[in-house]
């Protein structure tokens, strides 16, 4: 049953899906009792089908016999589900423009794309529809959009939240996150999904060669918020995270993604045949491309990349990075700027995604009168740790040492 007043008729963003709306209350009690929340629709609710950005997907699956485990911790703990937030065709973008169902608008900067694939979800956050929404991230899909609106955003270790009831575009790399306007209120619901308790942070560390990929003006942008997390965390001691490069290590990424969501989606995509959007399109025929004797060699490279960065984490390590190298892109850019920029974000977010690790975005910068985000990055498994130092580093709490 629709609850009162929906949230479809206060949507002023373009954030929330029509075709797939759905609205649950939450339980009477609970510790996110009396919050809303959005839900990316690529999760599944019982009884209804699942868009996944893409009409073709929405027409060839029916409705959904369970509801996605995600949901169902939100809603126990109290929270009302108040619909489903726009996502990119199949998850497979950053930039947030979908070609069949329209661009949520930035409320940050609505001149400029909202970040994606969970576009939707930041979009509602940023814009005060919702108390927090639940995106995921394979590539950096909640990071970025939330470094371009301005919002809190938490990618957890991979395979600590179920993705069960969630549609996948690369299992691999695949992972539930979420948004809040402010970091107390991401940590509570860090605390429903995740459940644990947070260990105390050690050294701070400044990844230099992620700085030195962003564009002019990012890295000084940044610099007040540097220096708001070494009061709190002490000097930062300055490393090189990658000896050969982080595009280089973006080309693992990329090679390993391709595989997995030809392997996922291979027997859809032959069957269906499904239009795709100009953008997304060219990548699906990416895909197809990936040779076994590639794939092998970036397994043994990503192997390599695992060893390195649980080497820099160790004894509650907390790496400094920008989440992306720049302020979102402007709307409707031409495919081969879109292309450029989605490389060079790659190549500072593929780092947690290869290594399955936790990263939050702190949303403490602002360039050109738009957000920029800086980003903690751990060790996996010290998901509660960045959520921690997140709260403390919020403006409600002062930061000491």
């Amino acid at each position: 049953m629709p609850l009162q007043d929906s949230i479809l008729e206060r949507d002023h963003l373009g954030a929330f899906c029509t075709h797939t709306h759905v609205e649950l209350a939450g339980a009477g009690r609970g510790p996110l009792h009396g919050l809303t929340f959005g839900l990316k629709d690529i999760f599944d609710v019982a009884g209804h089908r699942t868009g996944f950005g893409s009409p073709d997907w929405f027409t060839t699956h029916g409705e959904a016999t369970s509801t996605a485990t995600v949901a169902t911790q939100l809603l126990a703990a109290g929270s009302t589900l108040t619909g489903k937030t726009h996502t990119e065709e199949m998850a497979f973008s950053l930039t947030g423009e979908n070609a069949h169902y329209g661009t949520p608008i930035n409320p940050a900067a609505p001149n400029r794309v909202p970040g994606g694939s969970s576009s939707g979800s930041a979009a509602a956050v940023a814009g005060g529809l919702v108390d927090f929404a639940i995106g995921s991230d394979t590539g950096g899909s909640v990071r970025a959009p939330a470094s371009f609106c301005g919002i809190y955003g938490m990618r957890p270790t991979h395979g600590r939240i179920s993705l069960d009831g969630a549609c996948p575009l690369a299992p691999i790399f695949d992972t539930v996150g979420w948004f809040a306007r402010d970091a107390a209120l991401l940590a509570r619901v860090g605390n429903v999904l995740l459940g644990g308790t947070a260990a105390a942070p050690g050294r701070l560390l400044l990844a230099q060669d992620a700085f030195a990929l962003a564009l002019p003006g990012a890295a000084d942008a940044l610099a007040p918020a540097l220096a708001r997390v070494a009061a709190l965390l002490g000097e930062g001691e300055p490393i090189t995270v990658s000896d050969e490069g982080l595009p280089a290590w973006f080309d693992v990424f990329r090679v390993l993604q391709y595989d997995d969501i030809w392997t996922t989606h291979r027997a859809w995509i032959t069957r269906v045949r499904p239009t795709f959007g100009p953008q997304v399109g060219p990548r699906f025929a990416a895909v197809a491309q990936v040779q076994p004797h590639e794939v092998a060699a970036m397994r043994v490279r990503r192997t390599a990349i695992v060893a390195r960065l649980d080497d820099l984490l160790v004894n509650g390590a907390v790496l400094l990075l920008p989440t992306v190298p720049d302020i979102a892109p402007l709307l409707k850019r031409p495919p081969a700027e879109t292309v450029a920029f989605r490389e060079r974000a790659l190549a500072l977010l593929c780092i947690a995604g290869l290594g399955g690790l936790p990263q939050v975005n702190l949303p403490f910068g602002t360039l050109q009168g738009c957000p920029i985000g800086l980003s903690m990055i751990a060790a996996r498994g010290n998901d509660e740790m960045l959520l921690d130092i997140a709260a403390q580093l919020s403006p409600e709490q002062p930061a000491t040492h």
